[in-house]
């Protein structure tokens, strides 16, 4: 289920602070140096780096 616009548009990565996309059931950092992602579960962004996965 994808997210409002506007709740995409003020959420930002707790790590680097960057913009966030959304991609299938994760939101992923837009720094290409960051590159985390969140999950999405039940529509709603877990936004925390301990639960985040690190880039390939």
């Amino acid at each position: 289920m994808p997210l409002e616009s506007g709740l995409l548009e003020i959420l930002a990565c707790p790590a680097c602070h960057a913009p966030l996309t959304e991609r299938d059931t994760e939101l992923i950092c837009t720094d290409t140096s960051c590159g985390l992602a969140y999950p999405v579960r039940d529509g709603i962004p877990v936004l925390l780096v301990d639960e985040a996965r690190r880039p390939a």
